[in-house]
C-alpha cells in the first residue's frame, strides 16, 4: 500500500521566508528518487536547486513557474511504497528511506548505508549538474586529508558561500575545501579574502572588482525613494519655466531690512509671492483623489519647502501660510530648517502640505525640473539670483537674474493655467509693488 508524504519548501537559511519556483524538474508520475532535486527555486540570495527527501512517484505539485511560496508551504507530494516505483538505484520504494533530514541552506542527506556523495545534488558554479553516482555500502572511512583545489565540478553546495565568492571575485576552482568530502565552506572564502588583502596577486593574475557598494533604503532615504517614486508612478507631471529680473525684489528686501524691525528672508518674500499667486491660480493648490476621480482644492496654503540635511531630504510644512505676513513667515522658515537639520522635526511638521517651494539656488544651480511632492499638484522650483546682461528699460544692463520654474500635475490644469501662474510669480519678482497691488 503506497504512503503519500508531503514536502514542503524547506527553510533556506540566512532568515529567508520565501522562495520563487523558477523551474520544476518533475513532473506529475515522474519516480523520483531520495535527495533528487525536484525544483529550482530563487530566492533573496541565490538560485538553489531543492532535494526531495522522499523517493516515489510524484502525484502532485503545488505553484507553478513564477510563483511565490512562503517557507513552509506545500511543494510536491510522493507516492512511496508503490510496487511500480523506485528508490535509489532501482531499489523498490518500498524498500527506499527518506533522508528524513532537510539542510538548511543547501538540501538534504540520504542514510548512511546509501548516501552519496553530497557535492552531486546540487548546481555548480558552471550551472550544470553532475551525474549522481551512489557511493558504495561501506564502513564509514577514517577522516582523509584535506584533497587537492579540485579541477571538475566545484563542490560547493551554500549558495550564500557562492554569493560571497562571487561579490568578492574569489575563483571557488582554486579554493581547497576544508569541510567534508571537500566541501568549500565560508570560512575557506573568508581565509582566501584575508590572503588577498595581505599579499597583492602576482602581474598575471586578473585582479577581481567588487560590485560596488550598497546602500540599504530605509529610513528617511527610504521613505524620500518610496514617495518619489509613487509620485512618478501616478502623476503626470509637466514643466514650465522662465528667467526673471530679481533685482527689484533684492532692492526691496534691503530696504525692509535697513529699517531695523527683524530681517525678512528672501524665501520668506518668495513664499509671500506664491500665497498670492495661488489664491489667484487655487488649481494648483489640490490634489486628485484617485479613488473618488476628482480634484480636491483646498481651502487654505500649507507651504511645504525643501530643506537638505545630513540625513537627507525632507520637506518641513509651514501651516497656514496664507494667513502669515513676511515677518512671521521668516520666523517659521527658520525654526523649521533648524528642526530638520538636528533631526528633530515631528511627524506633524513633515506631512500635509499643499504646495511646495524648492529653492535649489542654494547649490549654485540655475535650473531643475523637480518630482512633485506626492499627492500635492506642483511644486515652483528656484534657482540661484547671478547678474548677467538684461534688457532692461530698452537698454542692455548688467541684472540680477533668476531662473523660475514650476512643476505640475497635468490632471488638475492645462499649460494656460501653469503658464498663467508662473507668469504672475515672475512679474512679482520683477516688480515687487504687483504683489502689493493685488494684497
Amino acid at each position: 500500500m503506497a504512503q503519500v508524504l508531503e514536502f514542503k519548501l524547506p527553510d533556506l537559511g540566512e532568515g529567508l521566508t520565501e522562495a520563487e519556483i523558477v523551474r520544476w524538474l518533475v513532473a506529475v508520475g515522474d519516480v523520483v528518487a531520495v535527495d533528487q532535486p525536484v525544483v529550482e527555486v530563487e530566492t533573496a540570495k541565490a538560485m538553489v536547486e531543492v532535494p526531495c527527501p522522499y523517493g516515489g512517484v510524484v502525484t502532485a505539485r503545488y505553484g507553478e513557474e513564477g510563483t511565490e511560496l512562503p517557507v513552509g508551504a506545500p511543494l510536491i507530494t510522493v507516492a512511496v511504497g508503490s510496487p511500480d516505483s523506485a528508490g535509489p538505484a532501482g531499489e523498490p520504494a518500498a524498500e527506499a528511506e527518506a533522508s528524513g533530514n532537510v539542510l538548511v541552506g543547501y538540501g538534504t542527506q540520504a542514510p548512511a548505508r546509501r548516501r552519496r556523495r553530497v557535492r552531486t545534488q546540487l548546481t555548480v558554479a558552471n550551472g550544470t549538474a553532475p551525474t549522481a553516482t551512489p557511493a558504495p555500502a561501506l564502513a564509514p572511512a577514517p577522516p582523509a586529508p584535506v584533497p587537492p583545489a579540485p579541477q571538475g565540478p566545484v563542490p560547493v553546495i551554500s549558495p550564500l558561500v557562492r554569493k560571497l565568492a562571487r561579490d568578492n571575485g574569489v575563483d571557488l576552482r582554486a579554493l581547497r575545501g576544508t569541510g567534508p568530502d571537500g566541501l568549500i565552506l565560508r570560512a575557506d572564502v573568508e581565509a582566501a579574502l584575508r590572503v588577498e588583502t595581505t599579499a597583492p596577486p602576482a602581474a598575471t593574475t586578473p585582479v577581481a572588482h567588487p560590485e560596488g557598494t550598497r546602500i540599504p533604503l530605509k529610513g528617511v532615504r527610504g521613505a524620500v525613494a518610496e514617495k518619489l517614486s509613487r509620485s512618478r508612478r501616478e502623476i503626470p507631471d509637466a514643466t514650465c519655466w522662465v528667467d526673471a529680473d530679481a533685482t527689484e525684489l533684492l532692492r526691496a528686501r534691503a530696504a525692509m531690512n535697513a529699517a531695523g524691525a527683524p530681517k525678512i528672508s528672501l524665501v520668506a518674500l518668495l513664499a509671500r509671492i506664491c500665497v498670492a499667486a495661488l489664491a489667484r491660480f487655487p488649481e494648483l493648490n489640490s490634489y486628485v483623489d484617485t479613488e473618488a476621480r476628482e480634484v480636491v482644492q483646498l481651502p487654505g496654503v500649507h507651504l511645504g519647502f525643501a530643506a537638505q540635511t545630513e540625513r537627507g531630504l525632507v520637506v518641513p510644512v509651514v501651516r497656514d501660510a496664507h494667513t502669515r505676513d513676511a515677518e512671521s513667515l521668516t520666523a517659521e522658515f527658520a525654526r523649521l530648517t533648524e528642526a530638520a537639520r538636528a533631526g528633530r522635526l515631528t511627524p506633524g511638521e513633515l506631512t500635509g502640505g499643499t504646495f511646495t517651494l524648492n529653492n535649489y539656488g542654494v547649490f549654485g544651480v540655475d535650473g531643475s525640473t523637480p518630482i512633485i511632492n506626492h499627492p500635492e499638484a506642483a511644486m515652483l522650483g528656484v534657482g540661484r539670483i547671478v547678474p548677467k546682461p538684461w534688457v532692461h528699460e530698452g537698454e542692455l544692463a548688467v541684472r540680477q537674474v533668476v531662473q523660475l520654474s514650476l512643476t505640475f500635475d497635468h490632471r488638475v490644469c492645462d499649460g494656460g493655467t501653469a503658464g498663467g501662474f508662473l507668469r504672475y510669480v515672475a512679474d512679482c519678482v520683477e516688480q515687487p509693488a504687483v504683489l502689493l497691488r493685488t494684497l
